[in-house]
C-alpha cells in the first residue's frame, strides 16, 4: 500500500513551481497528485500547460506530464485529492494570504514559498535546521483559524539562506552588527537568459524589496514563541545591500560580522564543521549530511562550481579573515532555488511530517 501523502502543487507551471515538481520525483513520502496555477492554465495537461515555458535543467518527470491542472482558486475540486500543497503562486500579496487561510481553512496545510505570510506572528518561518521549535506556533494558529488539521508554515527569502545559517552556528558569540551584501541569481526572479538579455554582461543594484526582508526576516527566525506570536529577536543588527548579477542560479553573499564575544577563527570553524540540526539528527530525505562546508581556497565558494553543493541543499563558505572594521568577513553561497525555495519548502514538509504535523 501506498503511504505517501498527497501533494499538491500551486502555481506548479512557474519556475519554483517546476522546481517542486521535480524535487518531489520519486520521493520517499511525498507523491504529486494535483498541480494547480492560473485560469489560463486550468484544464490543459501539465506538460501542455507548461509547453515552450520549462526553465529547469531536470526533465519533466513522466509521472506528472498527464496531470490536468486546476484552477487554484477553486479550493473545493482540490480539498478531495490532495493531504497538503506547496504554495508558488504568482499573485498579488493580499490575494496570496487570503487564499493561502482559504486553503488552511479547507483542513489542506499549506507549505508557502510566498512572501505574503512571513509577518503573520503566528505563521511560523522555518529553516529547518535552526528554528525547528517554531513549529509550536501552530498549535495556536489552528486555534485562530479555528482548524483541527489545516495551518500555513512559510519559507523566508531566498537570500537569507547563504548567511544566516553561518551566523546561526556561532550564535553563541552573541554576533551584533551583520552588513550582509548578496549577489542574487536571475532564477530569483523567475528569468532564465533568454527571457532578460538585458541583464546579460550588467548588474542591477536593485531588487525590489529584497534588502528589507533580508534585514527583517532572521530577526523572526532567531525569535521566541510568546503566548499567541513569534516576537522576533532584539539583534543582530544586519545591513544589506542585494544586486541582481548574471548567473543562472545561486545567490552568493559578502558577509561582515562582529560579535560581543569574539572567537577565534579555529573556533569559527570548528563550529561551522561540527554545525547540525534536526533534519540531520533524524535524516531526513532532502537533508544535506554535512550543513555546511568551508572550501580552504582562496577562490571558493564560486557559484557555478559550489551552488549544487548535497544537491543543492547545503551552504558553501570561504575566505574567513579578520576585518579592519568587522571582527570578520567572508563569503557564503547557496542554491537558490533548491534549499532557498521549492527544496527548503521539501525539507520543512519533511520536518513537519517527523514531527506529527502533517
Amino acid at each position: 500500500m501506498n503511504n505517501k501523502l498527497r501533494v499538491g502543487i500551486l502555481g506548479g507551471t512557474g519556475m519554483v513551481g517546476q522546481r517542486f515538481v521535480t524535487l518531489l520525483e520519486n520521493h520517499p513520502w511525498f507523491e504529486v497528485t494535483a498541480i494547480a496555477a492560473s485560469e489560463r492554465s486550468a484544464g490543459l495537461p501539465y506538460e501542455k500547460a507548461v509547453e515552450g515555458r520549462w526553465k529547469i535543467e531536470t526533465p519533466m518527470p513522466q509521472a506528472v506530464k498527464n496531470i490536468v491542472v486546476r484552477n487554484a482558486t477553486q479550493i473545493n475540486k482540490l480539498a478531495d485529492e490532495v493531504d497538503m500543497v506547496f504554495c508558488a503562486v504568482d499573485m498579488k500579496k493580499d490575494e496570496i494570504r487570503e487564499l493561502e487561510e482559504q486553503y488552511a481553512k479547507a483542513e489542506i496545510p499549506v507549505i508557502s514559498n510566498n512572501s505574503a505570510h512571513r509577518d503573520t506572528q503566528d505563521v511560523p518561518m522555518i529553516i529547518p535546521e535552526i528554528n525547528p521549535e517554531h513549529t509550536a506556533i501552530i498549535e495556536k494558529q489552528r486555534k485562530r483559524l479555528g482548524t483541527r488539521r489545516g495551518f500555513i508554515a512559510v519559507k523566508s527569502n531566498c537570500s537569507l539562506q547563504s548567511y544566516v545559517p553561518p551566523v546561526h552556528a556561532l550564535m553563541q558569540f552573541n554576533p551584533d552588527k551583520i552588513l550582509a551584501s548578496t549577489y542574487q541569481a536571475i532564477s530569483g526572479a523567475g528569468k532564465i537568459f533568454s527571457d532578460w538579455p538585458e541583464i546579460v554582461d550588467n548588474v542591477i543594484p536593485y531588487i525590489g524589496g529584497e534588502e528589507e526582508k533580508s534585514e527583517r526576516e532572521p530577526l523572526k527566525i532567531w525569535g521566541t514563541i510568546e503566548g499567541n506570536a513569534i516576537v522576533p529577536a532584539k539583534g543582530p543588527i544586519i545591513s544589506s545591500q542585494c544586486y541582481r548579477v548574471p548567473v543562472i542560479d545561486g545567490h552568493l553573499a559578502a558577509v561582515y560580522i562582529s560579535f560581543r564575544d569574539k572567537p577565534a577563527k579555529d573556533e569559527i570553524l570548528s563550529c561551522w564543521k561540527e554545525f547540525k540540526g534536526k533534519p540531520q539528527e533524524q535524516k531526513l530525505p532532502s537533508a544535506p549530511s554535512q550543513f555546511l562546508t568551508y572550501f580552504d581556497q582562496p577562490d571558493r565558494p564560486q557559484t557555478k562550481l559550489d551552488r549544487d553543493l548535497e544537491n543543492g541543499m547545503g551552504i558553501a563558505l570561504g575566505r574567513l579573515r579578520e576585518d579592519s572594521i568587522f571582527d570578520y568577513k567572508f563569503t557564503c553561497l547557496s542554491h537558490n532555488t533548491i534549499r532557498g525555495a521549492a527544496g527548503g519548502g521539501v525539507l520543512m514538509a519533511e520536518l513537519l511530517k517527523a514531527e506529527g504535523w502533517l
